[in-house]
């Protein structure tokens, strides 16, 4: 069944118009999905060439589901393809050149899978896809399922290292390391060529193809010499950067040759200023500071535009910068090799933990076969979470919630602005409002003058319960939390499931610009998906697993779209599907 448009009791300017169907068709938003996934397998080819932004990317499916078009952004600077289809899924909101090239003459309607983790960015190109008269969708914003937050999960891995960097103001960090089966890095005279196979030399140059800088200790320059570059990978070549107190480096090392990529060496100040000249000599970079440790390097490069940092150094400075907390992910590559020795150097140095319980766990572990070693990569943290989860009045977000106790105003059918204690007080009292029974007014009433939210939602919903069993009379009589029928006739409203998601919206509207603190709070949450997590309502709520409509997170969302200004500019209301 459909809703037509729906007023609210006390005429507003306009009204929401609501869709229902009786059950909810998935296979839209599955293709959707499957569309986003593709998206972002197409915008992690341009991983380390598009720093400091987004990397995005655009699949074009028409009607017949086959592809008609691909494009992602390859490298700051240049144009993607034009695309021509009927609709567009987005790993990410794109950036003004991406959203410039898509004709708006070919594409109605725009998916995007995750909203531009920058807050100065976000809404910029709904915004700017609106105005053309296109149709926006973020992915997940009205339906949640296993698909759906899969790819979502696409969305924020190809971006992590921008959602990092803007959560943590570092850049996204990853360490890397290859060791044997019995966790060395070397051998105990300092050998290490090769622990890891070719193949996973082989990937270790695609990981630095995509990063925009690689950075090692003073030891493993003065015991491996290494080159740091991505020759064999296919990328760009990472800037490449030294880390050491004390600048004991050879005069003679490959990264002091600055024919394909530059080197910069951090140091403690005054170190070995002789040595700093030889190097300056050389074209290499030297950068001082103060109190030399990995965060206020990694705050130096952040402040650079530095997006994404490889860590190829040993067990000292890895576990130096682990402690820090600027260790986003690790790669450990391991080979089938044992070289025991009680010198010998492992992966991580002291991180001053004595108890297993403190050890840290990796979150999203994956395993991959590489040649004969096993990758196992996993992160040291979450990803800053997109999505805000409130049910209970104190949680954090707790004053989005209906629940919360902040008194509204709403005009009623007259025009008259009538005060309601919450917007549960609200929500229960209009169930029965316009009911041609005394009785049903007293409830109202009752309803209005209850003590608590959570009392007014007792009243509203035994009287529901009551008034909804077929042939039942009933009347009350109500003292405290006690509900009593004695046998007058009333019933809900006979609209009531018609009308209650725009009751809803109206009172959450009536709260949210009464209050400017709450809505700033509801602002702040923009870019995110807003889930109530009522385990029991999969009506308003999001359910125990997701299951739930999420109807009153789906409300929030739109009034922060409007409060933003990123409703559409048709004169029509955008409508809620069930």
């Amino acid at each position: 069944m459909a809703f037509s448009s729906l007023t609210p009791i006390f005429n507003p300017p306009s009204s929401i118009i609501c869709k229902c169907k009786a059950s909810i068709d998935t296979r839209d938003h599955a293709l959707d999905a499957a569309y986003i996934r593709r998206a972002a397998l197409l915008a992690d080819k341009s991983a380390g060439f598009t720093s400091p932004t987004l990397t995005s990317a655009a699949s074009s499916p028409p009607p017949s589901g086959d592809v008609a078009g691909e494009g992602y952004l390859y490298a700051q600077g240049t144009t993607p393809p034009k695309c021509r289809p009927s609709t567009l899924p987005a790993n990410a909101p794109a950036a003004p050149p991406l959203t410039s090239t898509w004709n708006p003459g070919g594409i109605k309607r725009v998916v995007i899978g995750m909203r531009h983790p920058l807050h100065h960015l976000r809404g910029n190109a709904v915004r700017a896809l609106r105005s053309q008269g296109l149709r926006v969708d973020l992915l997940g914003e009205d339906l949640t399922s296993k698909l759906i937050e899969d790819a979502q999960k696409e969305c924020l891995l190809v971006n992590a290292p921008l959602i990092c960097r803007a959560a943590s103001r570092v850049p996204f960090s990853v360490l890397k390391y290859a060791m044997t089966l019995d966790g060395k890095i070397a051998a105990s005279s300092g050998h290490a060529s090769w622990i890891s196979s070719k193949q996973s030399r082989n990937l270790v140059f695609e990981l630095r193809g995509r990063s925009d800088a690689v950075i090692v200790g003073g030891n493993t320059v003065r015991r491996d010499n290494p080159r740091l570059t991505a020759r064999h990978g296919g990328g760009h070549m990472p800037m490449r950067i030294v880390m050491t107190q004390t600048l004991n480096l050879p005069e003679e090392a490959n990264l002091w040759d600055m024919s394909e990529v530059s080197t910069i060496v951090v140091t403690q100040r005054g170190a070995r200023r002789s040595f700093q000249k030889v190097l300056a000599s050389k074209g290499v970079e030297v950068v001082e500071f103060d109190m030399l440790n990995p965060r206020d390097v990694m705050e130096y490069f952040h402040d650079r535009g530095y997006l994404s940092i490889l860590w190829e150094c040993g067990g000292t400075l890895a576990a130096s910068a682990i402690s820090s907390g600027v260790i986003h992910k690790v790669f450990a590559f391991v080979a089938p090799k044992i070289i025991g020795g009680k010198n010998a150097p492992s992966p991580v140095g002291d991180l001053g933990m004595v108890e297993m319980s403190q050890a840290i766990n990796l979150i999203d572990v994956c395993y991959e076969q590489v040649g004969p070693d096993m990758l196992i990569s996993g992160f040291l943290q979450p990803l800053p979470d997109m999505h805000h989860i409130f049910y209970k009045t104190w949680d954090p977000y707790g004053a989005l919630s209906n629940f919360s106790p902040h008194p509204i105003q709403v005009p009623d059918e007259n025009g008259d602005y009538v005060t309601w204690m919450s917007v549960e007080h609200y929500y229960q009292a209009h169930k029965f409002v316009g009911v041609d029974d005394t009785s049903a007014q007293e409830c109202v009433e009752m309803i209005k003058s209850a003590k608590s939210p959570e009392e007014a939602a007792r009243i509203g919903r035994s009287m529901q319960r009551e008034t909804t069993r077929s042939d039942l009379s009933i009347s009350f009589k109500y003292h405290a939390n006690d509900i009593s029928t004695h046998g007058l006739s009333f019933s809900v409203r006979s609209d009531w499931d018609n009308i209650k998601i725009d009751v809803m919206y109206w009172a959450l509207k009536g709260k949210f610009s009464m209050y400017p603190h709450l809505n700033a709070m509801l602002l702040s949450t923009a870019g995110s998906v807003l889930v109530e997590a009522s385990p029991q309502d999969l009506f308003w709520g999001g359910g125990r697993e997701g299951e739930g409509l999420n109807y009153l997170g789906r409300l929030l969302m739109k009034l922060r779209s409007e409060f933003l200004g990123e409703s559409s500019s048709s004169s029509e209301a955008p409508s809620l599907t069930v």
